[in-house]
């Protein structure tokens, strides 16, 4: 007994008996005292008791503090903030964590009840009558609450649509002096314009969603006006514009969010001005019984420091982020320039030419899209073990000033926009394609690790999403991830097209698995580049599988490696793919291709992706699409 208390004493010596723990609970209070026995209610009162503890040094708090959230769904009402007070040291971290491997979920969402079938509904295909349930739409304040996505038991529905999954009509023509456009008048008995329809286009290597202000009906067409600021942004940007082609045909458009295109299961519509939310279930749904959620946050958690105080030693592991929403298409449209960074401005230039680049013969400034969660000024952060799941855009976004951070060992699936994203692409009132080398280099994210991740069905919202994408980042490790059933890139690393050194550096794409990519956009490949990146490397990656996109503006414009304009100073060695199907558009000096391909050894192919620690997050990897057929490469390209 002597000998146990002489123990503790020792340990509480050294601090190593000194923790906090804070328990939280679905059923807690936030009047509670915060113990295993009587938890609070919210992780924002929990973070708020550690913050507490810390200022008043708290003796408990010496070897760091660990919040526990027993299981269940916790919806929240707002995003939870955390700032630099909330950080920890290196000998005291902050843990967020699960309780007991226990499913937490932090949801953005809200439940939807009261399903009832519908009745005569003014303007519901005659296939869809006697199949559709509707239900009060929540509202909060005195408005109707707006979303774009809809799970039923986590399976999101659909938005309803003028053509069926798959398919695709094709504009006749785009007016850009008149901001307009000509399409074939869908083949719907009776159809008429609605207020609150969108057209989603297919261009390039990205899509655009544009709300429809007027109609104009002409025979078997249909002349289409669109809202500002998307309008303008859309006629005036040259890349991507509609594609008009004999050859491979015309964009690809469909129509969407009107009660006249719910004719298929699956699909759903939401009259705003009726505050009715519509759906015609799948097979096997009983909606007496079917959990629905619809998302009411953009953002789930904010973790935002400053340069000077970043946000340190913060930490989630076993935590799931479920049902956000994204409803800037819905206000201002969407009209994105590449990996979803949407325009502000761009205009093709009459006389071309900038300090950086004198061929140069566009500008454009771009936005960036909401995330579940956003992390700006951090230094030995980390997300383990977590799932990012049922999310309308970005999932996860280390925004800028990021340092010594690890994203590892996470699932990400069924996202409407990119997995990751990592450092500044382009600050708004920054021309996108000028080099970004801002004077205090602690702007710039580095030495992050992004490694041992499962990326499966994301992008499936915008097209022109990427699974990983890293704009000006240095000493970046990304390696031994997984990604399937991408529609556009898998990794995209870089942004700015120049030549010209600027703020990245020391980048690496390792041992990384990508397979079924390029689902819905071309101009594309598994691992992308852009910009001179001194020090960067691309090896021992695993290739394989990419879809043929039905609606590419040039059907065999995909690739396994592709290293496009300015890209410079990059290694590219010893990567797995079916053929030496490559494209070097553009390239500065130094680079460096050495043995990619098929001759690759089979024990790089089979050391390719997730490590054996991480190989039970296989199990959650989305099918393969069976409607989709499969590219065959068998020819050398090289460079082009």
């Amino acid at each position: 007994m002597i000998k146990y208390i002489t123990f503790c004493i020792a340990l509480f010596s050294t601090g190593l008996c000194s923790a906090s723990e804070i328990w939280v609970a679905i059923n807690g209070s936030d009047k509670n005292a915060g113990t295993k026995e009587q938890p609070l209610a919210t992780l924002s009162m929990a973070i708020r008791k550690v913050r507490e503890q810390r200022r008043l040094n708290d003796e408990s708090v010496k070897n760091g503090a660990t919040i526990f959230l027993k299981g269940g769904n916790y919806f929240l009402e707002e995003s939870v903030f955390i700032k630099p007070e909330d950080a920890g040291t290196e000998q005291s971290k902050t843990i967020i964590k699960n309780a007991s491997n226990e499913e937490v979920v932090l949801s953005g969402g809200i439940k939807v009840k009261g399903w009832k079938k519908a009745g005569n509904v003014s303007g519901l295909p005659a296939e869809a009558k006697g199949k559709v349930w509707v239900a009060d739409a929540p509202v909060i304040g005195d408005q109707v609450l707006d979303f774009r996505q809809f799970w039923v038991n986590n399976v999101k529905g659909i938005r309803s649509m003028s053509t069926a999954y798959g398919n695709m009509d094709r504009i006749l023509s785009w007016n850009k002096e008149e901001q307009t456009c000509w399409i074939p008048k869908p083949k719907i008995k009776g159809f008429k314009f609605q207020a609150g329809m969108e057209m989603f286009i297919h261009q390039w290597w990205a899509i655009a969603n544009l709300r429809i202000k007027h109609m104009q009906f002409q025979g078997d067409s249909i002349k289409l006006s669109f809202y500002e600021p998307e309008s303008k942004v859309q006629s005036e940007h040259p890349w991507p514009a509609p594609w008009i082609s004999k050859e491979s045909g015309n964009s690809g458009f469909y129509l969407n969010n009107s009660i006249q295109f719910l004719n298929q299961e699956g699909e759903w519509y939401l009259d705003k001005l009726n505050r009715k939310i519509y759906y015609w279930p799948r097979k096997g749904e009983d909606l007496a019984k079917a959990n629905v959620i619809i998302p009411y946050l953009e953002n789930l958690v904010r973790i935002e420091g400053t340069i000077d105080q970043p946000v340190k030693h913060l930490h989630f592991e076993g935590i799931t982020f479920s049902h956000t929403s994204w409803l800037r298409p819905s206000q201002q449209g969407h009209v994105p320039l590449q990996a979803g960074m949407y325009l502000l401005e761009a205009y093709k230039l009459k006389q071309p030419g900038t300090p950086d680049k004198a061929g140069l013969e566009n500008q454009g400034w771009i936005g960036r899209p909401r995330a579940a969660v956003e992390v700006k000024y951090s230094e030995n952060t980390s997300f383990r073990n977590c799932k990012f799941m049922h999310l309308a855009s970005t999932g996860l976004d280390y925004h800028r000033g990021n340092h010594f951070d690890k994203i590892e060992g996470n699932l990400f699936k069924d996202i409407g926009g990119s997995a990751i994203l990592l450092g500044v692409f382009s600050d708004e009132a920054f021309e996108t394609h000028l080099p970004y080398n801002p004077k205090d280099n602690r702007e710039v994210s580095g030495n992050t690790l992004i490694a041992n991740n499962l990326i499966t069905d994301v992008t499936n919202d915008d097209w022109g999403c990427v699974g990983i994408g890293a704009g000006y980042v240095k000493n970046t490790t990304i390696r031994n991830n997984e990604i399937n059933e991408i529609s556009y890139t898998g990794i995209s690393l870089g942004w700015g097209w120049t030549k010209t050194i600027n703020a990245m550096s020391n980048n690496h794409v390792l041992a990384n698995k990508i397979t079924h990519y390029g689902k819905h956009m071309y101009d594309v490949a598994a691992v992308y580049t852009l910009s001179a990146q001194p020090g960067s490397s691309i090896k021992e990656n695993y290739i394989d599988s990419i879809y043929k996109a039905p609606f590419a503006h040039i059907p065999d414009h995909w690739f396994y490696l592709y290293t496009d304009e300015g890209s410079a100073y990059f290694n590219v060695k010893d990567n797995w793919c079916p053929a030496e199907k490559f494209l070097q558009n553009a390239n500065g000096p130094g680079n460096v291709w050495e043995n990619n391909g098929p001759m690759v050894k089979a024990e790089i192919k089979e050391k390719a992706g997730l490590e054996k620690d991480y190989q039970h997050l296989r199990k959650y990897k989305a099918a393969a699409d069976k409607n989709w057929e499969i590219n065959k490469a068998i020819v050398k390209t090289g460079s082009q």
